[in-house]
């Protein structure tokens, strides 16, 4: 209610107590005019009944909730379920118009504030994660390969004679169909081997570019955030390069935002050298639905350039989602939460090196990846080829998510392009292994479940293995006999889609 209401309401109700109610309702609107004023994210989260007092009042100003509001246009916010109505918060006009998705909606008031305020918030916590130097950003209803699609469309129209892009090799089907659906050819380098790492081979991609030609290259695409035993790319040399040679470089930094490694790379690139963009995710990084992420960079006009790519509307639910989220943690929350990423990382490590030495493996060290632990296999390769998928079979019936399980001398077609080794990030990587990530939201007892039941799960291997040889293997440790694992089936087919 505004003033004029709450002193009529005086004369229904004792004055104290409609004063008391309107200074209630000011400490909301207070909380609101913060955030107007400055577009950063509050430093302390906000209460639901705030959160939903602002979103109530950005949707009464869409035109869809006007009341007497006479509709005679094709998109006028219809809505046939209030079920859906209610789930959106009545915003049900999406962001953007048919030429530029940052662009205000006459018709949507709320909604084009929505969006605003989103991609304003957003910016900030990047600059708190540690790209303090990001200038522009916006909120895309894509996952991070569309959205690194829309980044190579429109750097088409800046290189017209750009047909290739050179990429470091990582083993993720996304980043890779990504170069495929925006009509280019990537240019696989593979890593090299560094210990147990994975690295950018800087020389390889240098060959590359002054082999294919510079101008004929569209841009170079590196990854931060990936599966141990690949490490970050060398991204300060990467953007370095991209300067000498005046060629784009586009990172995806896909669940790179809750690591304050990978900013830093991508902060530290963008200071020596060049870095057009970078892409991340929004489920992965800030625990929301899957369906949008965030292309952000250090030059306002062509990020602005990349959104007018776009075509049409786009759905305003990503937007929504992510400003729920940061504004029920806070900057407080979401700092707390990085602090905990990092004291799970190193719970996780040191317990998936206890069980690795309990089983004669070993934690392989990649010291460089800030997210991905890896534990090598290699007693099981030797055993059986087939005792290593069938791991990850077990793993999957007893409801250990996330784990990858990669096994030597895998082959897969992507797009036209034969991998040798698919899912190990090289042509021959020496060993089989475990993969298991510490994000952003893990907890404790995430881990201290995992860590008891792939235990039982390689012990249970163990025992069929002596079975079949006749040769007792010993084990390290107590056995565990509570249930009989060799009930469940092995034969599960999964299908790692990543």
């Amino acid at each position: 209610m505004n003033s004029e209401n709450f002193s009529i309401s005086e004369k229904i109700v004792s004055p104290s107590y409609i004063r008391q109610g309107s200074q209630a309702r000011r400490s909301h609107e207070q909380l609101i005019r913060l955030l107007l004023e400055q577009g950063k994210c509050p430093e302390e989260g906000w209460s639901e009944s705030t959160i939903e007092l602002f979103l109530n009042e950005l949707a009464v100003m869409d035109s869809n909730n006007f009341l007497g509001n006479c509709g005679v246009g094709e998109r006028e916010g219809r809505v046939a379920s209030s079920l859906v109505a209610r789930r959106h918060y009545r915003l049900i006009h999406g962001i953007g118009r048919s030429g530029d998705i940052a662009a205000i909606q006459p018709k949507a008031t709320g909604s084009s504030l929505l969006n605003k305020l989103t991609n304003s918030v957003v910016l900030d916590i990047l600059k708190l994660s540690g790209v303090r130097s990001v200038t522009s950003c916006f909120v895309v209803p894509m996952a991070t390969g569309m959205s690194l699609t829309l980044c190579f469309l429109t750097l088409r129209h800046k290189r017209p004679k750009g047909r290739y892009i050179i990429w470091p090799r990582i083993d993720q089907k996304s980043c890779f169909k990504a170069m495929i659906t925006a009509g280019f050819e990537p240019v696989v380098v593979e890593n090299i081997l560094e210990g147990d790492e994975l690295r950018t081979d800087m020389e390889a991609v240098e060959r590359k570019v002054q082999e294919l030609g510079a101008e004929n290259i569209l841009c170079i695409h590196s990854t931060t955030s990936c599966f141990a035993p690949r490490v970050p790319d060398r991204l300060e040399e990467l953007a370095t390069m991209s300067a000498k040679y005046d060629i784009p470089h586009v990172v995806n930094n896909a669940y790179g935002v809750q690591s304050s490694k990978c900013m830093h790379l991508i902060q530290q690139g963008a200071r020596v050298g060049r870095i057009d963009a970078f892409v991340q995710s929004l489920d992965k990084n800030f625990m929301v639905p899957v369906g949008g992420a965030i292309i952000a960079g250090f030059n306002e006009s062509f990020i602005q350039e990349i959104s007018r790519m776009y075509p049409g509307r786009a759905s305003a639910s990503p937007s929504l989602d992510v400003l729920i989220t940061l504004l029920t943690l806070g900057a407080s929350g979401y700092r707390k939460l990085l602090a905990e990423q990092k004291e799970m990382y190193t719970y996780l490590a040191q317990e998936l090196k206890r069980l690795a030495a309990a089983h004669g493996e070993r934690l392989l060290h990649t010291p460089h990846n800030p997210i991905s632990l890896a534990m090598s296999l290699d007693g099981l390769q030797t055993q059986s080829g087939k005792s290593v998928t069938q791991l990850g079979s077990m793993l999957f019936t007893r409801q250990v998510s996330g784990a990858r399980v990669v096994a030597l001398g895998n082959k897969q077609m992507v797009s036209g392009h034969m991998f040798s080794g698919f899912m190990s990030h090289s042509e021959a990587y020496p060993h089989p292994y475990l993969n298991a990530a510490s994000a952003v939201g893990i907890t404790r007892d995430d881990v201290t479940l995992c860590i008891k039941r792939l235990d039982k799960c390689l012990k249970s291997l163990r025992k069929e293995s002596s079975a079949r040889s006749g040769s007792p293997i010993p084990l390290t440790g107590q056995e565990d006999h509570a249930g009989d694992l060799h009930t469940i089936p092995h034969n599960v087919k999964v299908e790692l889609c990543f």
